[in-house]
C-alpha cells in the first residue's frame, strides 16, 4: 500500500526532535508548500553514488528543504550540507549533496497541523555529479498489476518521473540555484515569523 510520509521525518528517518517549519510561497519562481527540518543533531549517514561517490544524506548541521509544487504530483527533498561541507575529511563544493524526489498521490496535513503526503511509489535520485537513478519501479508495477493502482494512477506516476527527469535533471546546477533561491527566502520568512507553522523550535 502507499505509504504516509510526514514532512517532519519522524518515522524512517527519526527527526522527530528538530526544528521543523512549513509555509505557503508564492514567488516568480514557486508555487506551492515549502518545508525545513534542520538537523541539529546525529550521526552521519551516506549513499554511495556512481559518479559522485560517498554522498552525505543526513547527519548534524545539515538541513532538508522540501518542496510540494502546485498542480504536479511529486515532493522535492534537497539535502543540503552544512555551511563548512566538510565532512569526515572530503569537502563537497556545492551546497545540495543530493536531492530525492517522491512521486506522490495527494498531500494533506494531519491533527497536529504537520504536512504529510501519500508516496506513489516511485522515485528519482539524482546529484550535482550527474548521477539520475530512478527507484522503486518494481513496487509501482507491482501494485498496479494487484490492483492497488489504477491505470490512470499508474500512468500518471510514470509520467510524473519522466517530467522530474526531465524538469530538474538536464540542468542540475540550475535546480541547485532554484533550492537555494527558494531556500534563501524562507529563512528570511523563519526569522521573521512570517505566516509560517513551527514544531520544535
Amino acid at each position: 500500500m502507499m505509504t504516509k510520509k510526514r514532512l517532519d521525518r519522524d518515522s524512517k528517518w527519526g527527526f522527530q526532535g528538530f526544528p521543523y517549519y512549513h509555509m505557503r510561497m508564492d514567488t516568480d519562481d514557486f508555487h506551492g508548500l515549502v518545508s525545513i527540518v534542520e538537523l541539529v543533531d546525529g550521526e552521519y549517514f551516506f549513499w554511495e553514488m556512481p559518479q559522485a561517490g560517498k554522498t552525505p544524506v543526513c547527519g548534524k548541521g545539515m538541513l532538508w528543504l522540501q518542496l510540494i509544487p502546485d498542480n504536479q504530483h511529486r515532493a522535492i527533498t534537497a539535502k543540503f550540507l552544512p555551511k563548512s561541507r566538510t565532512i569526515q575529511g572530503i569537502t563537497y563544493s556545492k551546497s545540495v549533496s543530493v536531492w530525492y524526489v517522491d512521486v506522490i498521490d495527494s498531500w494533506g496535513y494531519d491533527e497536529d497541523q504537520v504536512a504529510y503526503f501519500m508516496d506513489k511509489y516511485l522515485d528519482v535520485k539524482f546529484d550535482i555529479e550527474g548521477d539520475v537513478l530512478i527507484d522503486d519501479r518494481d513496487e509501482l508495477d507491482a501494485a498496479y498489476k494487484s490492483g492497488e493502482l489504477t491505470k490512470e494512477q499508474y500512468e500518471t506516476a510514470i509520467a510524473e518521473g519522466d517530467a522530474i527527469v526531465s524538469e530538474l535533471c538536464s540542468d542540475i546546477e540550475k535546480t541547485q540555484r532554484w533550492c537555494e533561491n527558494i531556500l534563501e527566502l524562507a529563512m528570511k520568512r523563519i526569522e521573521n515569523n512570517d505566516n509560517i507553522f513551527k514544531k520544535n523550535v
